[in-house]
């Protein structure tokens, strides 16, 4: 799967544009940044409700290439800035955390948390 194969899974309206040919091949659903940094390995996509930078600095520090802002959530222009400067692709879809999580794993992608 790739980033534009999400934004088509998703419905998802892309915000700021990276590289939408990254191969993805895990996701992460969460609000809470600090069990993306304790619980999360090789993800490449993250979905969340939360709109603040430190979102961006996770994906960042976690290299991932996606993050998807769920329940039409609409980041600032300071978060869009920073997802720009660090080539990661914003994306917001209508969906909620479950829908979309399951929307995307139902279409084979996984989850791939540490356990």
């Amino acid at each position: 799967m790739v980033v534009k194969d999400i934004i088509d899974i998703l419905e998802g309206e892309i915000i700021c544009e990276g590289d939408l040919n990254q191969e993805i091949k895990t996701a992460c659903g969460s609000d809470m940044m600090s069990d993306v940094l304790a619980f999360v390995k090789d993800q490449s996509v993250l979905l969340t409700g939360l709109v603040n930078p430190q979102v961006v600095r996770t994906a960042e520090m976690m290299d991932m290439a996606c993050i998807v802002f769920v329940r039409g959530k609409d980041p600032d222009d300071s978060i869009v800035n920073l997802a720009e400067m660090r080539g990661i692709t914003l994306i917001k879809t209508k969906y909620r955390m479950f829908t979309a999580c399951g929307r995307l794993y139902a279409n084979g992608l996984s989850g791939g948390t540490k356990i």
